[in-house]
Formats: C-alpha cells, sequence, structure tokens
C-alpha cells in the first residue's frame, strides 16, 4: 500500500458521497393552484396536478456547436410564492469560450392553474449556436398518451409514442394538448419561435422533449452581437373531477423484492484501462476477485499501433481471468479487419465476441459486417460477431442494421448526453431498461450486449469539428468526478437492476483502473485536483461488483420502489441466500422500509463516508469486517441509510420461499 504520509488531508463528506464540494442546488416547493413544482436552480422541475406529474422540466439551454450545453451563472435570482401563486424573476449568464449570452426568466404560477414561463435574452458577442431558448420535458409516464398538436398548418392526431421513436414524433408545434391519466387536462402553448418533440429516452432520459428551433433548420447558426430570443411557454391545467390537492410530502421509500426469478444475472465484464503498461500485481489481484466475464479493448484499425494495444489488453485480461471483447473502429474498407482477424485466431486468451462498427457515424453498415464476416471466416475465427452502435441507443434505432450478418446486437449507454445533475442522471435509470425493450424488437431474437455503459459519453458522435482540448487542471470530457463517488455506486445498483431485469445477455461496465475506472491507479500519483483520489484506491463502484462476484450463477429477483429518484435496489438468490443492495440518493439520513416476505434473517453491511477510506485503501479488510444484524418482523426490515450509502443486506429465504430454479 501506498506511503501514508503521502495521503492527503481526509476528505470532506461532500466529495465522498458526489466527488465535489459544490453543495447540491437548494430545492423549494411552489403551488400554483392545484399545481405544485420544484424550483431548482433555475429550472421548474416534477410540475405535478393533484399529485400527478404533468411536466418533468422547464428550462433555458445554450447549446454551442458541438450541441455542448453551457452551465448557467445567475446574477439575479428572486422568488417570491405566496398561498397557491408564485414568482420568480431571475438573470443567467452563459460564458464559455467564445460564447457570451444572457437572459431575463421569469415563472409565473396562478391561483387558477396557470404556469407562463418567459425567456429574453441578448448575445454579447458573436459565436456560433445550434440552439438557445426554453426546454420543456414531458414524464416518460405519458408513452401512449393521446396528444393533439396545434400547428401552422391545423391540427394534428397523435400521441407520445410507447415505443422508443426513432424520429420526432411532433413539428412545428404552437400548442400541445392531453389528457392526464387521473382525467385532467394539459395544454402547454408555444410563442417566439416553432417547436419540435423528440423521444428523449434514446439517450436514456426519462422524458420526451419539447423544444425550440426544429432540426430540419441548418446548424450550428452564426448569432451576431445584439441577437435577441424572446419564448414564451404557457401551461395551462385542469385538474379531473375526482382530483384532489397534491400530497403535502414524498412518502417514505419503500422496496419490495419479489419472489419469482427473472432470470440469472448475465455476464459482466469491463472496459480495458486508457493507459499505457501493464495492470500492476494489486489491481490485478483485485480485478480478478470481482469475476469478470471479459475485458472490452477498443481498437482503431485505421489508425496506428492497435496491434500493440490489443497484445497489452489481452496480457491484462489473461493476469485478471477475462475473455476479450474486441470493439473494432474502422472505415467503410474495412482496414485491418483481415489482420485483426488473423491475429484474434491465433490469440491464447480468448475471445467472447467481435463488434465492429464504422467510425462514420459510430453504427454497423452492411459493408463494414460483411468484411468482418469474411475475414473472419477465412482467419477461421470462430466467435460471435456484433455490431449496432459504439454510441448511443438512437443511433441503433435509426440505423438499417445488416442483421442477417450479425450474431450479436450492441450499444452503449451514459445518462450525460442532455443533462448532468445528480438529478438527471437518477432519472435516466427508469429509462434504461426501456431501451432494451424497444433494442429487443431491432434485434429480431438476437442477444443484446450493453456497454459499455459509462456516466459521461466516451466520445461526441454529432460533434461538428475538432473539440478543444481540456485546460490545464481541467478534467477531459470523458472524466466525471463522481466516478469515485458514493454516488456512482448508487447509481451502478440502479442502473444493473434496470438494465438486468430488462433481459439484456451481457453487460459491459467502465473501466478497469483509472478516472473512467473501478480502482483508481496505483503507478502515479493523483494529477488534477478535480478528480478526487488517491492512488490505488478501490471506489466504491468496486464494491457493487464485488457484491456480485459473491453470488456467482445468482438469479435475479424483482425489485419495486415507490420512490425511484430517492432509492434504487438490486436482489439477488442463490439457493436459500439472498442478496439485496439498497442505495441511497438523498443528501440526508433517510429510512427505507424494505420487504421480503420470505427473508428469516439477515445481516447488513454499510458502505457511506464514515467506511469510505477503509473500503477504498483496504478493500479486503472492509468486506471481511463483520456485518451488523438486521432486525427483521414479519419479513420487513427498516433500513437507515447515511446520505448516498450502499447497503448490503445477507439473508436466508425460508423453505416456503422461492426455491432456485
Amino acid at each position: 500500500m501506498n506511503d501514508p504520509k503521502q495521503r492527503r488531508q481526509p476528505p470532506s463528506p461532500p466529495l465522498l458521497r458526489r466527488g465535489t464540494d459544490e453543495p447540491l442546488p437548494e430545492r423549494r416547493l411552489l403551488r400554483a393552484g392545484p399545481v405544485t413544482a420544484v424550483l431548482e436552480n433555475g429550472d421548474l422541475r416534477y410540475l405535478r396536478l393533484g399529485g400527478e406529474e404533468i411536466v418533468r422540466r422547464v428550462y433555458g439551454a445554450v447549446r454551442d456547436e458541438h450541441w455542448g450545453t453551457l452551465a448557467p451563472r445567475f446574477t439575479r435570482y428572486e422568488v417570491a410564492a405566496e398561498g397557491r401563486a408564485f414568482s420568480v424573476r431571475f438573470t443567467a449568464e452563459h460564458v464559455q469560450g467564445e460564447i457570451d449570452f444572457v437572459w431575463d426568466g421569469t415563472f409565473v404560477g396562478t391561483a387558477e392553474g396557470v404556469v407562463t414561463c418567459t425567456f429574453d435574452g441578448e448575445a454579447r458577442r458573436p459565436f456560433r449556436r445550434n440552439r438557445i431558448g426554453w426546454c420543456l420535458l414531458h414524464p416518460m409516464a405519458v408513452a401512449g398518451v393521446p396528444a393533439n398538436a396545434e400547428t401552422p398548418d391545423g391540427e394534428v392526431e397523435g400521441a407520445f409514442p410507447e415505443p422508443i421513436a426513432p424520429h420526432q414524433p411532433f413539428f412545428d408545434l404552437i400548442a400541445l394538448r392531453h389528457l392526464t391519466r387521473g382525467g385532467g387536462e394539459v395544454e402547454i402553448r408555444f410563442e417566439g419561435d416553432l417547436f419540435e418533440m423528440e423521444d428523449q429516452r434514446n439517450w436514456t432520459d426519462a422524458s420526451f422533449k419539447t423544444y425550440s428551433t426544429p432540426l430540419r433548420l441548418p446548424y450550428p447558426v452564426a448569432v451576431a452581437a445584439g441577437e435577441r430570443v424572446r419564448q414564451t411557454v404557457t401551461i395551462r391545467t385542469r385538474p379531473g373531477a375526482t382530483l384532489g390537492e397534491a400530497p403535502a410530502g414524498a412518502p417514505r421509500p419503500s422496496i419490495e423484492v419479489g419472489s419469482e426469478p427473472l432470470g440469472p444475472l448475465p455476464p459482466i465484464g469491463f472496459g480495458a484501462a486508457s493507459r499505457d503498461g501493464a495492470l500492476p500485481e494489486r489491481e490485478r489481484e483485485l480485478l480478478a476477485e470481482l469475476r469478470p466475464a471479459h475485458s472490452r479493448v477498443v481498437l482503431e484499425l485505421d489508425g496506428e499501433d492497435w496491434a500493440g494495444r490489443l497484445e497489452a489488453a489481452a496480457a491484462d485480461a489473461g493476469a485478471i481471468g477475462a475473455a476479450l471483447e474486441i470493439e473494432a473502429v474502422t472505415d467503410e474498407a474495412g482496414s485491418g479487419l483481415a489482420q485483426l482477424c488473423r491475429r484474434l485466431a491465433g490469440a491464447a486468451t480468448p475471445v467472447a465476441r467481435l463488434l465492429v462498427f464504422g467510425r462514420a457515424g459510430a453504427v454497423t453498415t452492411e459493408a463494414i459486417a460483411g468484411r468482418a464476416r469474411r475475414a473472419a471466416d477465412e482467419a477461421g475465427l470462430a466467435v460471435p460477431l456484433g455490431g449496432g452502435s459504439r454510441a448511443y441507443f438512437t443511433q441503433l434505432n435509426r440505423a438499417e442494421l445488416p442483421l442477417h450478418l450479425l450474431d450479436v446486437v450492441a450499444y452503449a449507454i451514459n445518462p450525460q448526453v442532455h443533462a448532468f445533475d445528480d438529478a438527471s442522471l437518477i432519472e435516466t435509470l427508469e429509462a434504461q431498461g426501456v431501451t432494451v425493450e424497444s433494442a429487443r424488437a431491432i434485434a429480431r431474437g438476437r442477444p443484446l450486449a450493453v456497454g459499455p455503459v459509462t456516466l459521461r459519453p466516451r466520445f461526441n458522435p454529432d460533434a461538428t469539428g475538432p473539440e478543444p482540448k481540456p485546460a490545464p487542471g481541467e478534467l477531459p470530457p470523458s472524466v466525471d468526478p463522481r466516478q469515485s463517488s458514493l454516488f456512482a455506486a448508487g447509481w451502478t445498483v440502479g442502473s444493473l437492476r434496470s438494465l438486468a431485469s430488462a433481459g439484456v445477455a451481457v453487460l459491459t461496465y467502465y473501466e478497469t483502473t483509472g478516472w473512467r475506472g473501478l480502482i483508481e491507479r496505483s503507478d502515479h500519483p493523483l494529477r488534477v485536483s478535480a478528480f478526487h483520489s488517491a492512488p490505488g484506491w478501490a471506489f466504491p463502484v468496486y464494491h457493487v461488483f464485488a457484491d456480485l462476484a459473491e453470488m456467482p450463477g445468482a438469479d435475479l429477483l424483482p425489485v419495486q420502489t415507490n420512490e425511484p429518484l430517492a432509492v434504487a435496489g438490486l436482489a439477488l438468490r442463490s439457493g436459500d441466500a439472498l442478496r439485496v443492495l439498497v442505495a441511497s440518493f438523498l443528501d440526508q439520513e433517510t429510512t427505507v422500509r424494505l420487504a421480503v416476505p420470505a427473508l428469516t434473517g439477515g445481516t447488513i453491511r454499510l458502505l457511506d463516508e464514515s467506511s469510505y477510506l477503509q473500503a477504498a485503501e483496504s478493500p479486503r479488510e472492509f468486506r471481511r469486517r463483520a456485518p451488523a444484524l438486521l432486525d427483521l418482523a414479519r419479513g420487513e426490515a427498516e433500513v437507515n441509510l447515511p446520505p448516498f450509502a450502499v447497503a448490503t443486506i445477507d439473508g436466508r429465504l425460508a423453505a416456503s420461499g422461492p426455491t432456485s430454479g
């Protein structure tokens, strides 16, 4: 282990919880007659009509020519809330690189249930943009609900899509009207620009987004100094006949574990580390304890030294007991595919699958798949050949895949294409499983390989030009400082539950070591203060996968929670042994009701800010320490979770409970 004298001062609780010392944004509950809303950082979130969510979020966006979203800085912020009405007025600046834009925003809610949002902004110098103005998110729960759209050409009848729509379901919106499931009515009117809607589940956002500036118009657009943007969004509501007032507060979080197994937990692998040199011995030993199914290496076959990268990845995979999964990126001519297949055919390390993608568009074309199939046949390489999208599900949803040439369909996932705050990342967990449902229809019976699942995009497939390099001291755009946090561990619990429950064949997460990994590198000191870690630390996400590795061959059990934005759960059963992971997304202590009817007794181990350092510096010692007894009564327990903690609960199921299938 590293010299303790070289360790930094003990980190602050916020760093351990969320990877940053910056506090969570303040939230304030507002009421406009029968409508409640949460005000957060210049956004209105979770608008509910009598407790039923009707709008997920309203926010002003400034997006640069690479579709990057610039965070606002507020220079004025005034809130007046009285009884059943409210008024919010603020000024926001977006300044980064060439962009300098300022706008005044207002949210006004009346006792009649009307919420009016105004945006009035000005460019203070010339720059290029892809979008500026209001974005309104409709909750994913409205999927399938009929809606009437008002356009310049008249009324259009339609519905919020149920399977994920590859293209916009509504265009040129002036207004949108629909009923709620509780019998209420919602009308949303847009002024100042034409709006259209996209299905954000394509990027695992749990919403449909209505935004200004239709995508059919050319972009990026040159903005002149002094140019103004003015928009208004008005939300009118009418409660249903039996709709009461919204509940005063959120219910206590609860997690219920079902008894009918969903099937075995799918094989899980990890991305190969993005670094030079072999894995050090300590990292190899710790990673081997995770029983990784594979190690995924990215080979850019039209670039230089991919053969050296393959050799190093094969050595690391062999050292941790994993097969290789190849993500081969090439041009339409299939450069390097023949050489790659010959090398793989003679490799000592087993190859789990070969996934091939085009550099242009990040998808698998028929030309590339055909060349890969011929190269594999000529080399005598008998491994599953797969393809799809190495970027987002949306590319898979829009592609014409050569399914007749593919054994496996693959796509990657990350939660930060459109939003970057903790709450938005948590919201994406619900949508990840929905992408699997739609992908299954696309794959037509072929197994789904989902991954890598990462916190940040590995690259930007939509960039219109080279992206600027990070300034000294800044993290690369593919690195999230939350990777080393308790938040990341809890988010991973929710992601595993969502994807595994939906029935994927194989999963890939993160990387083995480094800023995007499970363990911090031990062969060099910390280089950037924006990323909180110390050499050799096992991050909290490591322990999530260690918990799974200790249950080899386990079946997944269904888990339901009443508050998915507050807690997540994952349940595994092997014989009469049960393991449940419960994660908190709250920055405060909370008590979770855990219901497992057949559970007869159990223990609990907490990964929280008090155990973080031991778990990071001495992961084996942390995992060997004696757990506390769990107080059970009639199959229920009260689980007290510190902020952003992950609890590992072990117990035995009664003989009358579920039996191994």
